[in-house]
């Protein structure tokens, strides 16, 4: 891959002073630390809340547009990046491979770096990426072409650049990579072309490996560059060969809990989505589970060794990937637990020891696969709403259409939700729709779609689909509701202002109270938003920043939904806000 810079400014070549280096100490405090965001989450539990008050409730009337940065005007896709900003600089990925690095204070680009990808690339959900990782005096990002690269953090220079995995084979990269103790984290992309879901962790010196660890059951991971152990029993869940090609992405990247030292990874949906071809014999048994997909794992950093799973869709064949992130939180009774909200449509409490189950509740309103969650963590199945065996069918070996809520874009994907440790409550992004869903005949082909399904998302409801939900982890229930026509495909943040921040397919950044989901504050930025927006301090006021740019999943897989959102204007532009201090204590 090739570097090209467009610019650096004059200070910066001139000094030659070292800038800091980011360490581990500012990686573990960044939560606290407001005058910088050096994690993808805002803080490594993922809670995306910043205990920032200057913008609060009564001011954020007066919060403004500081600066705008655009990201070009060809290669406007889904810009679904997190900033990351220090000393000075904002960092953020864009569409189709590319780094920024801009002057946080002016909003004039330093340098761009363009990964120049080659023909061929093979992304399911658009040419996104999610975010990059600061660590020492490096800035590490993945791209399409399923590689991992290293940068000058104040040049642009590449350092080191390392395939994660054979692109040709459906592999690909987009989420923002994990830094623990020096080690950079990584998983994969590619569920729907028949690959094997991997978490690998290398130097983030020198890029060299030290270990991996494949989520699906039968595969070996390796140590220091030596077979270690192997994941799962072979054949204990997957009939014959079936593992081989298994699937189980982990595409969103992960998480790490500092009290318990467990690396937390989501795995993706099984391969292929046609279940029955994954049938491995009594549904109640277990030996049908397809271990590791759909799952959330907890993995030791130092080894790759699993230390626990939690499986949220066993036996899945509606796409319910199990990668939706995993925010650590302790209640209100002083419990230290786990949340995440499932493609599934439910909302789960694990304990953060030990992975176990302590509850579940809907977070959708019309989840038509499953009657609830037993005692156990699992799914009580409608045994209907399974999409029919195509073996054997009479119409062209096309098995029996389903309609099934929510849909396989989940009631809430990838977009991350926020916890506020001033109300105790979840803000969760959501969507209310459904699907018909098909089962068909399908054989693996390297780098070959491999669903075995077909499928058409609908609607559930005329006046939305879109809904972000205030929800208490302690009982399942819902403050309240802020319904949105258009989906809902934006990350959300909170914080001790008592705001909800998020963003709208129509182009609208919005605040809302937190306790009554009332809409304070609203701007027009010209484009859809899918990004994550975050907040910090700087020269005593505090600044609010997003990145609006339409695009993702939806528009690409929506069936009638995409149809309904067809007018949007893709786009590509940073927008920078500040709560002036003058205007602070303005009511």
């Amino acid at each position: 891959m090739n570097r090209f810079i467009i610019a650096v400014t004059a200070a910066i070549c001139a000094t030659g002073v070292a800038r800091a280096e980011v360490t581990q100490d500012d990686i573990t405090n960044d939560q606290t630390n407001t005058s910088q965001i050096v994690t993808n989450g805002m803080g490594q539990q993922l809670q995306r809340f910043s205990p920032l008050d200057t913008l609060n409730k009564d001011n954020v009337k007066n919060l403004m547009p500081a600066w705008a940065f655009s990201l070009g005007g060809e290669k406007q896709r889904g810009q679904e990046t997190q900033p990351l900003i220090y000393d000075g600089i904002m960092y953020i990925t864009g569409s189709y491979s590319r780094l920024y690095a801009i002057d946080v204070k002016t909003g004039a680009e330093l340098w761009q770096f363009d990964a120049r990808l080659p023909e061929g690339i093979l992304p399911c959900c658009d040419v996104i990426n999610r975010g990059a990782a600061l660590y020492g005096d490096k800035v590490y990002f993945g791209t399409l072409d399923a590689r991992i690269v290293a940068l000058n953090a104040k040049t642009g220079d590449v350092v080191w650049n390392k395939k994660i995995a054979e692109y040709k084979e459906g592999y690909s990269y987009t989420a923002a990579p994990l830094i623990v103790n020096g080690l950079v984290i990584t998983g994969n992309s590619g569920g729907e072309f028949g690959i094997v879901g991997e978490v690998q962790a290398r130097d983030a010196e020198t890029g060299d490996l030290v270990w991996t660890r494949p989520v699906i059951e039968g595969h070996m991971g390796t140590l220091n560059g030596e077979e270690s152990t192997m994941t799962g029993t072979l054949n204990a869940t997957w009939p014959g060969d079936m593992w081989k090609t298994g699937g189980g992405a982990t595409w969103l990247g992960g998480s790490y809990d500092a009290e318990t030292d467990t690396l937390v990874f989501g795995t993706g949906n099984p391969a292929p989505w046609n279940s029955w071809l994954r049938d491995a014999g009594d549904k109640n048994d277990g030996t049908g589970d397809n271990l590791y997909a759909a799952s959330r794992l907890g993995i030791d950093p130092a080894t790759g060794e699993i230390k626990w799973h939690f499986q949220t869709t066993p036996r899945e064949g509606w796409d319910y990937d199990g990668v939706n992130e995993v925010v650590a939180f302790t209640d209100a009774e002083g419990n230290k637990k786990f949340a995440t909200a499932d493609r599934n449509g439910f909302f789960y409490v694990l304990n953060r020891e030990d992975g176990k189950f302590l509850n579940a509740w809907p977070f959708v309103k019309d989840i038509s696969w499953a009657s609830g969650i037993d005692e156990n963590g699992r799914p009580i199945y409608v045994e209907e709403n399974r999409p029919g065996n195509p073996a054997g069918a009479a119409d062209g070996g096309k098995g029996e259409v389903v309609f099934s809520s929510p849909s396989f874009l989940g009631g809430k994907n990838w977009m991350p939700m926020a916890y506020s440790q001033n109300t105790g409550l979840f803000y969760v992004p959501s969507n209310e729709w459904g699907m018909d869903i098909w089962n068909e005949p399908i054989t693996y082909k390297k780098g070959a779609a491999y669903l075995g399904s077909g499928f058409t998302i609908k609607p559930n409801y005329e006046d939305h689909i879109g809904s972000l939900k205030a929800i208490d982890p302690m009982t399942g229930e819902w403050k309240w509701e802020y319904k949105n026509d258009a989906p809902l495909w934006g990350g959300v943040m909170t914080t001790a202002g008592g705001l909800v921040f998020f963003g709208t397919p129509e182009g609208e950044f919005k605040a809302l109270d937190d306790e009554t989901g009332e809409e304070l504050w609203s701007f027009q930025t010209g484009s859809g938003i899918v990004g994550q927006p975050v907040t910090w301090e700087q020269d005593g006021e505090q600044y609010v920043s997003v990145v609006s740019g339409w695009g993702g999943a939806v528009p690409l897989w929506g069936g009638e939904v995409a149809k309904k959102v067809n007018y949007l204007n893709q786009g590509g532009l940073v927008w920078t806000f500040k709560l002036p201090k003058q205007l602070a204590s303005a009511n």
